[in-house]
């Protein structure tokens, strides 16, 4: 049974990295034709917070229990906290970085979340770091620097320095949220958690936003980028944290983090279904090595852990 859940725990997990392997394209796409990195971030957090609400009225429906009855101030407040460092600080950076950075760049930053996460278990969780694991997680680095620079054919460009940091920044905040507020988001169900984190970040980020959203011309922005928009939304916002945060219950947050390497490959394959990228050496390379790395990582587990 413990299996299965662990199984069922990677497969969403890869689930919600192809989704943000999607997202960072599409994502940039829109955000260059007329929609800006505080109104996309405003979309998101708004939009899925709808979509969870609208799912936690469909489970009372069917007879779900009623999670929220159960909540206190101290798990509203840590709900609160996971809120900011997973959605506020986490797509703010990342955002508003890959608007003024390219997406290459942003890939790039990506892949120190998971050495941000393996030393963040450590001080919140006691988590050791293991050979095996420090192993595994510089060799999935490697699989996803070899197909990011292999893709830019050996040339890193169109960056911009601010944005780059801020895309660091993202990362690190989430490995914060990945480790310091694992009790809580173990403690309810998914929909409540995401639930309740994408309202407090609605309520936070709205003040900031009213003011463009007001002056924007709406009429003005193409079909195309509206698409786009509610890619990011539902798939790379809702559906993506339902299941990671669902795997999160069941997985290690060094291995959850491993699943941020998956991103470049998601991208690079994409743009070879799409006919705007070329397959080459480093697929095959790049996957190997980013599954071998999870494959450590998920084998150096602590005693009593899953």
């Amino acid at each position: 049974m413990k299996e299965k859940s662990l199984l069922r725990g990677h497969l969403l997990m890869l689930a919600a990295s192809v989704m943000w392997g999607l997202m960072a394209p599409l994502g940039k796409d829109a955000m260059s034709h007329g929609i800006s990195g505080l109104e996309m971030i405003t979309f998101r957090v708004s939009g899925a917070a709808l979509c969870f609400w609208i799912a936690s009225f469909v489970l009372k429906l069917k007879g779900e229990p009623a999670h929220e009855e159960r909540l206190t101030k101290k798990d509203y407040c840590g709900l609160l906290g996971a809120a900011l460092f997973a959605i506020i600080f986490n797509q703010c950076n990342y955002i508003i970085g890959l608007s003024i950075t390219s997406p290459l760049n942003a890939s790039i930053m990506t892949t120190v979340m998971p050495i941000f996460t393996m030393v963040m278990a450590f001080i919140f969780l006691r988590e050791p770091i293991t050979w095996m694991k420090f192993g595994g997680v510089i060799l999935g680095a490697c699989g996803a620097a070899t197909l990011i620079l292999a893709s830019a054919n050996g040339a890193i460009g169109g960056g911009v320095l601010k944005g780059d940091l801020m895309c660091v920044a993202a990362q690190c905040s989430y490995s914060i949220y990945l480790t310091a507020f694992k009790g809580v988001i173990q403690k309810f169900s998914a929909v409540t958690c995401m639930k309740w984190m994408m309202t407090f970040a609605t309520i936070i980020v709205l003040p900031f936003s009213a003011p463009q959203f007001l002056a924007t011309d709406w009429s003005a922005i193409a079909t195309g980028v509206w698409l786009d928009t509610l890619f990011v939304v539902f798939c790379g916002t809702f559906c993506a944290f339902l299941f990671s945060v669902t795997a999160q219950k069941v997985l290690r947050p060094t291995i959850v983090a491993m699943y941020n390497y998956m991103q470049p490959v998601v991208s690079c394959t994409a743009s070879v279904l799409l006919g705007i990228g070329v397959l080459s050496w480093s697929h095959p390379v790049a996957i190997a090595l980013i599954f071998t790395g999870v494959y450590l990582v998920n084998r150096s587990r602590a005693k009593g852990s899953n």
